[in-house]
């Protein structure tokens, strides 16, 4: 699924919930930048967390 992320798409940290959505600033590789709302600029290893994406119209 990180294969699939491209910058503006909003995603959840699935063990981490409460840093809630959050938007993909860049994706190179593994490495994901995701701006989230209660936790700020995180790098992301995608080859350890599949991030999840958030679906506005099914919610």
């Amino acid at each position: 699924m990180n294969e699939l992320l491209e910058p503006g798409m909003i995603v959840r940290h699935p063990a981490a919930p409460d840093w809630g959505p959050g938007q993909v600033q860049s994706r190179i590789g593994d490495r994901i930048t995701v701006n989230f709302a209660e936790a700020g600029k995180q790098m992301i290893d995608g080859s350890r967390v599949q991030l999840e994406l958030i679906d506005f119209d099914e919610e």
